[in-house]
């Protein structure tokens, strides 16, 4: 009585997407002892495993990362000659150097890091006038932002006392100094797009089919 094998209990596969079969052809090519023989039923093997996957023919070298393959998939032990550097062991262990993620910690992060950049940037300036300029446009931007990450409004204020604390208290806007342009515009665009019933328009404009009918009936009047 035939006695079903479950794969479970079998040896585990290298690299699944080529799938049980070709692993046991690989295993096969690795007993052959003629050398011509065995590079040969080599390249058979590539070229099976590339018909397997054609996705791999949109991967760059993907002959390449065969033959890398059909060594992983022998445990390195195939002894064969490959078109191209065989990999190794250690080459396929090797962990990545980790990345080198930014340290810097940002004061505000309702504001987010391109503030911080804007506000060293304007410290930089030595003109006092384009200083004042650049820090009201830096101002009307926070307040902005602001308004977009809580949903809430602010007053110039609130604004302009965190400009300061980012700025170290080198960027100080006065009361008198406006900070709300951008925003007013914002608020502008948004009351624009709305009708009297609070429903948003979809951006299409209402059609002028009434005031084509009353031209049209002036004109048939005057003939």
């Amino acid at each position: 009585m035939h006695t079903m094998e479950y794969n479970t209990t079998r040896e585990k596969i290298e690299l699944l997407e080529y799938g049980r079969h070709i692993q046991e052809i690989v295993e096969r090519c690795i007993t052959v002892e003629d050398p011509i023989r065995r590079n040969q039923m080599a390249r058979e093997i590539i070229e099976l495993m590339g018909q397997l996957n054609p996705q791999l023919r949109n991967v760059e070298d993907f002959r390449h990362k065969l033959w890398d393959h059909l060594f992983i998939m022998s445990d390195f032990k195939l002894d064969v000659d490959s078109p191209y550097p065989k990999t190794t062991r250690a080459l396929v262990e090797k962990k990545p150097e980790p990345l080198p993620y930014p340290q810097s910690r940002i004061k505000h992060r309702t504001y987010g890091k391109k503030v911080d950049l804007l506000v060293k940037k304007a410290i930089e300036e030595k003109d006092p006038e384009k200083r004042l300029a650049f820090a009201q446009t830096i101002g009307n931007y926070m307040k902005l932002v602001y308004q977009n990450w809580t949903k809430e409004n602010t007053n110039d204020e609130i604004i302009k006392n965190d400009l300061r604390i980012l700025s170290d208290d080198k960027l100080q806007l006065g009361v008198e100094d406006s900070i709300s342009e951008l925003t007013k515009g914002n608020k502008f665009r948004e009351n624009n797009n709305t009708g009297r019933d609070g429903r948003k328009f979809t951006g299409n404009r209402p059609n002028n089919k009434f005031r084509n009918n009353k031209f049209n009936g002036n004109k048939n009047r005057n003939k």
